[in-house]
């Protein structure tokens, strides 16, 4: 397990690297507005993939060791086709954002829809360094063309991101089509074992995928507040906070889609409790230990890095902190519980959250403008959290001490891998 994690971590780091390159060179040539208007754009492609995943998304994984891949991926990327056009009508309609931002927003969904797609079909099937690699790539891709055009070509507007998007989502997308069609699977089916299948993946996916729906307006429902009431500009600015602090999450990112994995695939799920809280108590102590790395820095190393508009995002920084720590709890919670097919107690928790962030974003927002977004976006975690917490107290029959990071549990991968 130790050389999975290994090569997941690698891959996760190099993705947040190259993430942060992204954020870099659009603040930085782009300014706080347009790093705002991106933001809004890629909150909008992110809103209508949770959607698609609503017939497929984690439950992809949780289907296809025991179904052919192939009877997967017809009724997801359909259902994804539809999605995008409908959702793009919607947003188009709610935001009057225009034909051509409303043509690019179909597009740039589409073809990252379907990336998504193949490549949880090639992680299900345990090749988990293709789906690795696959995201490095497209990370740095996104990367490398926006340098290209910004820095080389010297064209500044932010239609490039849209452009780089094409570029970023699509070459990978086919090498991931070519991975899959080395997979034995059967490629055709009955009418029959299609209609079983959809049905199958529609029942998993309502209950596995309704969590994340929630969870990403945990995350993100503040940016729409903060848009409507401070403008893009200040989006900008707490997106580049935001990024900063959410950066940290790939560890427990990394931790959580080797669990999960293993989790579909364990014969004694119930036994896993264990093993949930000893590397979450290892995810918890390395979250904030790069947390505390991040807090140290000032805010004139913000402004010399992204720009001067952007020593603003130091305060929110910190108050974002708590809220990142509880989530790297989060994580893997979620994924001990939707690997046992036990949805609603994600279900709740990501509601509960909810909550929290309506009825913060409408009090603190008005009154403090980003740093109430951001201290909105922190209860909501710590919300969530500490539901799962009780009910994974509840269902292990574990103490809640248990979980408290103890710096022996670090040695103890090298004995388990």
């Amino acid at each position: 397990m130790l050389l999975r994690l290994f090569h997941t971590f690698a891959a996760r780091l190099g993705v947040a690297l190259c993430n942060f390159a992204v954020v870099l060179l659009t603040a930085r040539y782009l300014g706080a507005a347009g790093r705002g208007q991106i933001s809004l754009f890629v909150t909008d492609v992110a809103l209508q993939l949770l959607f698609i995943g609503l017939l497929g998304g984690s439950s992809l994984i949780y289907l296809a060791p025991r179904r052919s891949v192939w009877h997967l991926f017809g009724p997801a990327l359909a259902w994804a086709t539809l999605v995008c056009a409908l959702g793009t009508v919607g947003i188009w309609l709610w935001r009057g954002t225009g034909a051509a931002y409303a043509g690019h927003l179909f597009a740039v969904s589409w073809v990252q829809a379907a990336f998504s797609i193949t490549t949880t079909l090639l992680l299900a099937r345990r090749r988990e360094q293709a789906y690795n690699y696959l995201n490095l790539i497209q990370a740095g891709l996104l990367a490398a063309a926006l340098l290209l055009v910004f820095w080389g070509l010297q064209v500044r507007v932010v239609a490039v991101f849209w452009w780089a998007c094409y570029v970023a989502y699509g070459l990978p997308l086919l090498a991931s089509l070519l991975l899959l069609l080395r997979l034995p699977d059967a490629r055709r089916g009955t009418l029959q074992e299609l209609r079983s299948t959809t049905r199958e993946l529609a029942r998993h996916s309502r209950g596995a995928h309704f969590s994340n729906i929630l969870a990403f307006l945990n995350y993100r429902l503040s940016y729409y507040f903060l848009a409507a009431l401070a403008g893009a500009q200040a989006v900008g600015v707490l997106s580049v906070g935001v990024a900063l602090a959410e950066a940290i999450w790939l560890i427990p990112r990394s931790v959580s889609q080797v669990q999960y994995v293993d989790m579909v695939h364990a014969d004694d799920k119930a036994g896993q409790a264990a093993h949930t809280v000893r590397i979450a108590r290892t995810a918890l102590l390395a979250t904030a230990a790069a947390l505390l790395v991040l807090l140290l820095l000032p805010a004139a190393v913000l402004a010399a890095v992204f720009g001067p508009e952007f020593g603003a995002a130091r305060p929110l920084i910190a108050l974002l902190a708590p809220g990142v720590l509880a989530v790297s709890l989060t994580m893997l919670l979620n994924s001990y519980f939707a690997g046992q097919g036990i949805y609603r107690v994600n279900n709740l928790a990501a509601t509960a959250g909810l909550a929290v962030t309506l009825l913060a974003c409408t009090t603190l927002i008005p009154l403090w403008g980003a740093a109430g977004a951001a201290l909105a976006t922190t209860l909501s975690y710590v919300a969530s959290t500490s539901y799962l917490l009780t009910q994974f107290r509840r269902a292990s029959g574990l103490p809640l001490k248990s979980l408290r990071p103890r710096w022996r549990d670090i040695m103890s991968w090298r004995q388990r891998g």
